[in-house]
């Protein structure tokens, strides 16, 4: 077949009448080239609007976040304390100190910092010592710019045999900044390639998956136009985890709707001749599946707004923004795109009928004769996985195995650990009323797992505290590490020692109670998110089917299969690669994610199976539609979960998670679910799966 833009038939209408019939596509698909031209720096800008410190994640309301914001006004600004660490295992030489001094020397001239590097301090053992240098922390990414200059500055000025790491707050947000800033390029890279080389696969032709990949490059500049602004101005918070998901949701929902449309299309193609009307035929046919699949996406993403956690509230409108932004290409670019390259868009392959005889028919004929034994078998097998769920270990990790590298932040934190006390450079940061300041440092002090006692902070220029609407800052080291569940406990044991004296109104903040504070909503958000979610797509799926019933079993066997996800991840991070532990915020993520994009597969076949059952009753509808919808859909999942499988190649412990819980639990929706439990249990049900719709008094 040669390549051309339409077939005989179309090129015999009068020429006026051809123009026409292309105008419209051609204006749509040039729109969306001019604006991938204008827009297309967006994706690479949103790394400048990240926000990755601790603080950012938790509620104004928290008490920690009252605490950072009165530190910041103490200091006259935001501030992300970077702690150089040197070492030397023999011990610190004089020469060593020389170089120390010229080195703060040469720090405390670069800009980007909040006041005077601190005098150098040293460990009780002689071995290390550490400067704390305050790093303006108003601009995340122009801090981690200013802790990057600061490590070449430093590692310059080291002598031979004297270790050196820049650590603390400032050194973990540089190396997340670090990490999360190339995602718009290795990330993008990988995913293109996965989808191109799967699509290939799928259509066995070169020009449908470029044209597939663009609508998905569209869709991801036009969701970074609306959420660049939206974060620089503080309306939502973007950090490197969620502009991750956004570009790998935006990959996959765009393929996924992409496959669906050109599946129909290429029905369509097989029993008309005129191209341009299929494309019209098949978009009518397709468009009320794969609206309602992004609905429920988009407004199971927007539950994530019920959530405490500022990360969480940030990640549901971003996460939506990128499915509208699929939608929406998805049904006016490559609609155009396919009307303008007509049966030339599968060359060199012809379009054929869709093969009805092949393996899905197969199945479809196993699932009839036995459906019940089907259904059961299926089930039980998730119900063995789901068992192992319990074990999945989900109530947080230390800061540093966050990273699955070994970053110069985590190197430095075990340097400060092994010659300071655990605390050193993250101390508890507690505000109290000035005439009760010193009752509170000696209660505070007094503290068991409190290394040193508690001290009011002193200002510099007097040597007085500094008293600020008549409150001040008492600072105390804690022996264990600062992210440890033993730090975390004596923070406790700090609040109720500050808040039991008379008339101190003491809050308690820092980076343990940050920490802690996370935690505790991240699982506050898991019960009250979940049940949320889970009326939502009921609301959607009884709308979309007008039955009570089917959406009650669609969202089971996802439920079902979510758990069965939990289960195996559990034991291959557990027991195969050895991870410490997991986020609280892993299985919310996980759910949200497979619920709703598991149901969006379910869509796509019982809206089928509902346009079937019209005319031939549910048995045969189901058993059409599985036949009909198998092949397109697995495709579907085998992409989204490819996509998803991508996020692995950043080295950050929750990406990985997430990426192999999203990856494994879309292809076991995809290949045992919506391909055996649910049609399964729809032929078994039988009409009655529609009640109380009408379609329930039709043919069985």
């Amino acid at each position: 077949m040669s390549l051309r833009l339409a077939n005989k038939n179309e090129t015999g209408a009068g020429p006026t009448r051809v123009r026409r019939r292309w105008l419209l596509p051609a204006i749509i698909a040039l729109a969306w080239l001019a604006f991938g031209v204008l827009g297309g720096s967006f994706p690479g800008l949103l790394s400048e609007v990240q926000t990755n410190d601790g603080a950012s994640f938790l509620p104004a309301g928290a008490e920690a976040t009252e605490v950072a914001h009165l530190q910041e006004r103490f200091a006259g600004g935001k501030i992300q304390p970077a702690l150089v660490v040197y070492s030397r295992d023999t011990g610190i030489t004089g020469a060593d100190r020389d170089a120390i001094a010229r080195s703060a020397t040469a720090v405390g001239k670069l800009g980007g910092l909040a006041g005077p590097v601190s005098p150098p301090i040293d460990s009780d053992d002689k071995k290390a010592v550490q400067l704390v240098v305050p790093v303006s922390g108003v601009d995340g990414f122009a801090a981690g710019k200013t802790v990057r200059e600061m490590r070449d500055v430093v590692h310059a000025t080291t002598p031979l045999g004297l270790s050196v790491a820049i650590t603390g707050p400032g050194g973990f947000n540089a190396d997340f900044s670090e990490v999360f800033g190339g995602i718009d390029g290795k990330l993008l890279v990988i995913t293109a390639i996965a989808v191109v080389a799967i699509l290939v696969l799928v259509y066995r032709s070169p020009l449908l998956p470029i044209v597939v990949l663009a609508s998905a490059g569209f869709a991801l500049i036009a969701a970074s136009a609306v959420v660049y602004p939206l974060a620089k101005h503080g309306a939502l918070t973007l950090n490197g985890q969620t502009q991750g998901i956004l570009f790998i949701l935006v990959f996959g929902a765009s393929t996924d709707y992409a496959l669906l449309l050109v599946a129909r299309y290429r029905e369509e193609l097989a029993r008309r001749d005129d191209a341009r009307a299929a494309v019209v035929v098949a978009l009518r046919a397709s468009a009320e599946s794969i609206v309602a699949s992004a609905g429920t996406v988009v407004l199971g993403l927007l539950c994530m707004l019920f959530s405490e956690l500022t990360s969480n509230r940030g990640l549901g409108p971003v996460a939506a923004i990128g499915i509208a932004a699929s939608l929406l290409t998805s049904l006016t670019f490559l609609p155009a795109m396919l009307a303008l390259l007509g049966r030339a868009a599968f060359w060199p392959v012809r379009p054929a009928a869709g093969a009805r005889h092949g393996l899905w028919s197969r199945i479809g004929a196993l699932v009839g004769r036995r459906y019940r034994w089907v259904w059961a078998a299926t089930a039980v097998v998730l119900a063995a996985l789901a068992a192992f769920a319990p074990t999945l270990k989900s109530d947080g990790v230390s800061q540093a195995d966050v990273f699955l590298t070994k970053v110069e932040a985590v190197t430095g934190q075990d340097t400060l650990a092994e010659h300071f006390p655990g605390g050193a450079g993250n101390p508890v940061v507690i505000v109290a009323r000035q005439e009760a300041a010193e009752r509170v440092a000696k209660a505070v002090g007094a503290v068991p797992g409190v290394d040193g006692g508690a001290r009011v902070n002193l200002d510099p220029a007097t040597g007085q505290p500094k008293v600020l609407d008549g409150l001040v800052e008492i600072d105390a080291t804690l022996h264990d590490p600062a992210d440890s569940a033993a730090a975390m406990s004596t923070v406790d044991k700090v609040r109720d020692a500050a808040r039991a004296v008379p008339g101190a109104e003491a809050k308690v903040g820092g980076q343990t109670a940050i920490q802690q504070e996370i935690r505790d909503a991240a699982e506050r958000d898991r019960g009250v998110i979940i049940p949320i979610v889970l009326l939502v797509i009921f609301g959607v799926l009884a709308l979309l089917l007008r039955s009570l019933l089917a959406p009650l079993m669609l969202i089971a066997t996802v439920v079902l299969s979510f758990a069965a996800t939990l289960g195996v991840g559990a034991l291959v991070f557990n027991h195969v690669l050895d991870f410490p532990g997991s986020d609280p915020s892993v299985p919310l993520y996980a759910f949200v994610f497979l619920v709703a994009l598991g149901i969006d597969y379910n869509i796509f076949l019982m809206t089928r199976v509902r346009e079937e059952a019209f005319n031939d009753g549910t048995r045969a509808g189901t058993l059409e539609a599985l036949a009909v919808t198998g092949g397109v859909i697995t495709s579907a999942g085998v992409v989204l979960a490819a996509t998803f499988a991508a996020l692995s190649v950043l080295p950050i412990l929750f990406m990985a998670q997430i990426a192999f819980l999203v990856a494994f639990g879309v292809l076991l929706d995809t290949l045992l679910v919506r391909s055996l439990l649910v049609p399964a249990l729809t032929v078994h049900i039988g009409r009655g799966v529609w009640w109380p719709g009408r379609l329930r008094h039709g043919a069985a």
